[in-house]
C-alpha cells in the first residue's frame, strides 16, 4: 500500500511538472531596473528614482540570422508589424520616475510603449504613448505588440548606435550598463548583435 501510495504520488507530480512546463509561454517576461539620482545613506540607498522596463523575452532556439540582412532585414522580428516590439508578445514598457535626456531630446517622466525602428545598422529607438493590450483579442484601445503601431503618438524617438559581440545571446535581454549616478546606456542584446542608447537625469 506504501508503495502505490508513493507511485501515486511520483506520478502526479510528474504530471504536474509536466502540466507547469507546457504552461510556461514560449517568450517569458522579463524586467530590467535601476535607480539614478540617489544615494547611499549607511546601507539604504535614498532618493533614487526608478527607470524598469518590462518585456517579452523570445529565445533563439537554434534559428541564426535573427535580424536578416539587406532587403529582408527586420521584417522576422517585425512579425508583419511596421517596427519591432523590441521583444515578443505584449508591447515592452518602459517606466521613469524621471524626466530623462536621450542626447538633447526630452522623455517626460512616465509610461511608454517603446519600439525599435529596424534598419541594418541604422536602429531608432521609439518612446510612444500608445497603450498596451494584455491580450491580442483584448477590447478597447491599445496595441499588442507593434500590429497597429502609428508614429502620431510618438514622443521621442532616438538614433541608437549598432555593434557586434563575439558570443551569441539565447535570449533577448534589455540591461542598464555603465551607469553612474545620473546617467547610464540601455542596451538591447540578442543573438550577435547589441545596440545602445544613452541616457542622462534631465
Amino acid at each position: 500500500m506504501r508503495s502505490l501510495n508513493f507511485l501515486a504520488l511520483s506520478a502526479a507530480f510528474l504530471i504536474g511538472a509536466g502540466a507547469a512546463e507546457a504552461q510556461r509561454p514560449a517568450s517569458p517576461r522579463g524586467e530590467a531596473a535601476v535607480q539614478l539620482g540617489g544615494e547611499y545613506e549607511g546601507r539604504r540607498y535614498v532618493g533614487g528614482h526608478w527607470i524598469t522596463v518590462d518585456y517579452g523575452r523570445p529565445i533563439l532556439r537554434g534559428r541564426s540570422g535573427i535580424f536578416g540582412a539587406g532587403d529582408s532585414y527586420g521584417k522576422a522580428a517585425n512579425a508583419g508589424a511596421p517596427v519591432w516590439r523590441a521583444g515578443a508578445n505584449q508591447s515592452t514598457r518602459f517606466m521613469t520616475e524621471a524626466d530623462l535626456m536621450f542626447g538633447d531630446k526630452l522623455l517626460p517622466a512616465g509610461e511608454y510603449s517603446m519600439f525599435v525602428d529596424l534598419k541594418e545598422d541604422n536602429w531608432t529607438l521609439i518612446f510612444s504613448t500608445h497603450a498596451a493590450k494584455d491580450s491580442f483579442r483584448a477590447p478597447g484601445e491599445g496595441l499588442w505588440g507593434a500590429y497597429e503601431y502609428t508614429a502620431d503618438k510618438d514622443v521621442l524617438r532616438v538614433k541608437m548606435a549598432v555593434g557586434s559581440l563575439p558570443v551569441s545571446c539565447e535570449q533577448f535581454t534589455i540591461a542598464f550598463t555603465n551607469m553612474t549616478k545620473t546617467s547610464g546606456k540601455l542596451w538591447l542584446i540578442w543573438e550577435k548583435t547589441v545596440a545602445e542608447a544613452a541616457f542622462s537625469l534631465k
